[in-house]
């Protein structure tokens, strides 16, 4: 086999050459489009909770619950990726997106089994947010308990 040197520029350009073109513009409208439908569909969800006579309280975490559950689903279904092949970030951005991060990993390593499998690789995505997002939650909280 060989071997070739190649520049970082000589490489970006290779790289750049390969790479689909995409329309911004496109994107944007269609994450949009479709986050803003998730986001409808969601309230609509709450709404039919909330008329179902529970609180606001606990009509939002079965709001979040049957959300997750949905994408989560939709993930194992084979479904989810195939609606945010087109959506793009209108279908990480909420909670869905974040439902898919965990679910994904976990079907696609479940091969590895339960353990080194399923439990290790079904954060693999989402431990990051996790973590930057109780490291943020904490930083956030202190400077609030100063600032009161």
């Amino acid at each position: 086999m060989e071997q070739t040197n190649l520049s970082k520029q000589q490489f970006g350009k290779m790289v750049e050459k390969a790479s689909p073109k995409s329309n911004l513009f496109v994107n944007c409208i269609k994450a949009f489009l479709f986050g803003g439908f998730i986001c409808g569909l969601s309230q609509g969800f709450f709404n039919m909770i909330s008329n179902m006579g529970f609180d606001e309280e606990k009509a939002h975490m079965i709001t979040i619950l049957t959300l997750i559950f949905i994408a989560a689903l939709m993930t194992g279904l084979g479904v989810y990726d195939k609606i945010a092949k087109h959506a793009g970030a209108g279908t990480i951005v909420p909670i869905t997106g974040f439902s898919n991060s965990v679910a994904a990993p976990a079907i696609e390593f479940k091969k590895e089994g339960f353990v080194f499998g399923v439990g290790a690789k079904m954060f693999a995505v989402a431990g990051p947010v996790i973590v930057y997002g109780v490291l943020t939650s904490v930083v956030v909280g202190i400077i609030y308990y100063f600032i009161k």
